[in-house]
């Protein structure tokens, strides 16, 4: 009825989710590239832009998955 002090067997599974700025910034990445694919096709110099954003919000997404790993293992 109360704990015996023995282990699972069943290994603890860690939560994998991905953090809420991360996943934004991932997003925010995806939307930059389909729009720089379509200012291309459409021959517009702006499609420059959206791949400065969306380098910059990959920059961001992988920053926000580092800390949030990070942060998981200080804390444990």
């Amino acid at each position: 009825m109360g704990d015996t002090g023995r282990r699972s067997s069943v290994p603890r599974q860690e939560s994998t989710k991905m953090p809420r700025l991360a996943l934004y910034a991932l997003i925010l990445c995806v939307l930059a590239v389909a729009a720089a694919v379509v200012s291309f096709t459409r021959g517009s110099w702006l499609g420059i832009v959206w791949v400065l954003l969306a380098g910059l919000s990959s920059n961001m997404c992988w920053y926000y998955v580092k800390r949030g790993k990070q942060e998981k293992s200080v804390t444990g």
